[in-house]
């Protein structure tokens, strides 16, 4: 089973979600990239938390029939970049977040709903 670009999203914001990852915000860039259908952004307090919420995305992801990403960042990175094709995640550390602020770079995308998939 291939997953759909959504149920990637889902999965992986579910992943990142288990993770106690903060600020998830997935970001519907199909009208106004070619880069991906969505990206994904959330932070980890520390960059070992980060690359926690990192292996547990990839894990959730290939458990659920999807894609390896292609990641830049190594463990003690303060962000990760992983690369699924339609869906490009992005985990930053809270100051390297708000240092990148891609959220302000891609503000013209509309923001995704997520609050079904995340834990109140």
């Amino acid at each position: 089973m291939v997953l759909d670009s959504k149920a990637l999203l889902e999965t992986a914001v579910r992943a990142a979600d288990d993770k106690r990852a903060e600020d998830i915000v997935a970001l519907d860039m199909t009208e106004v990239s070619l880069l991906a259908d969505y990206f994904l952004i959330a932070s980890g307090g520390t960059t070992r938390q980060v690359q926690a919420i990192v292996d547990a995305v990839e894990e959730k992801v290939k458990a659920a029939g999807g894609p390896e990403p292609r990641i830049e960042g190594n463990k003690d990175s303060k962000w990760i970049l992983m690369d699924f094709g339609d869906v490009v995640v992005d985990i930053f550390t809270p100051e390297e977040r708000a240092f990148y602020n891609l959220e302000k770079l891609w503000n013209e995308a509309p923001i995704v709903d997520l609050k079904d998939w995340v834990k109140a």
